[in-house]
């Protein structure tokens, strides 16, 4: 540590209350609780501190002063100050502002400001926590009613509104940690994870699914049932459905933030049997319409 005078910036034949104003100007300028995040100033003031113990002594400063003791008071350890005993027991001289008695009973600002920080720490507010809650894509589009289990064995349960995102985050207040003395307790932070479902694309608030569908199917039309995010239901296939073709289902995508609901998009995918059909082949084979047809001339 610097000389302790020229830390308060005070000469050697500077007076008791000489050096109790400069100590309690740096300390209203200095103090972590005015300054909160700012390591330097922190550091400061534990040096401003630690100077005004050693100088606001009047036995310490005459020792000092005759050289018997150096600036850190020669042979004991260096005395800690205000914030490294902010979380620590109320025997410490700063845990409680109590190292400021010597000017806490004062009626200035600096006075109220510590008062006040003294009781925004005995009733500080609790802790956000964070979680995790995974969920499946239809409950994503139509909610559910979810019940997380916390990592010490408690419960919340979730309400999760139709149309949410994967990343998006839930706030549940006052489901957080506890406060202090009559501090509110902190609130839970829930971020959704989307379980992605093979059969589904979201793109915004539409959907997008593929379906197969068989030769026969596309060639003369029919009915078949298509999965959405709320069940499946009935559509019906075009005659002469192609590979590509695509048909909406309006209002079975997810709910749009102004109101209504997206579109489900299906496309459809002319698939063969796996096994060849000899009475297929023998058609296509005799189907003079068919050979003379060129699909990639069609092609823009």
């Amino acid at each position: 540590m610097s000389n302790p005078y020229d830390v308060l910036g005070v000469a050697p034949s500077a007076t008791a209350p000489e050096i109790q104003k400069a100590y309690r100007t740096l300390a209203k300028k200095l103090h972590p609780d005015l300054n909160p995040g700012n390591a330097a100033a922190e550091e400061q003031f534990k040096e401003v501190a630690a100077a005004y113990d050693l100088l606001g002594d009047a036995e310490k400063r005459e020792r000092f002063d005759k050289g018997e003791i150096d600036e850190t008071g020669a042979e004991r350890p260096q005395r800690p100050y205000y914030r490294d005993y902010a979380d620590a027991g109320s025997d410490h001289p700063y845990a409680d502002g109590g190292g400021f008695a010597d000017f806490m009973d004062g009626d200035d600002d600096l006075a109220e400001l510590l008062r006040r920080s003294r009781q925004a720490r005995a009733n500080r507010r609790g802790a956000d926590r964070h979680y995790t809650l995974p969920i499946d894509f239809s409950e994503s589009i139509a909610g559910a009613d979810k019940r997380l289990t916390l990592p010490d064995g408690g419960t919340l349960d979730v309400r999760i509104p139709p149309g949410l995102v994967d990343g998006q985050t839930l706030r549940l207040r006052g489901k957080g940690a506890p406060g202090s003395g009559a501090g509110e307790p902190g609130d839970a932070l829930i971020e959704i994870e989307v379980r992605p479902d093979p059969r589904f694309v979201r793109d915004g608030d539409d959907i997008h699914v593929e379906m197969p569908i068989s030769l026969t199917e596309a060639i003369l039309g029919g009915r078949i049932r298509v999965p959405t995010p709320t069940g499946a239901v009935t559509m019906t296939v075009p005659k002469g459905s192609n590979t590509g073709t695509r048909l909406r289902l309006r209002g079975k995508g997810a709910p749009r933030r102004g109101g209504g609901q997206g579109d489900e998009f299906v496309t459809l995918k002319v698939v063969l049997p796996r096994t060849p059909d000899p009475d297929l082949e023998a058609f296509v084979s005799g189907w003079e319409a068919g050979k003379s047809h060129d699909p990639r001339e069609e092609r823009p």
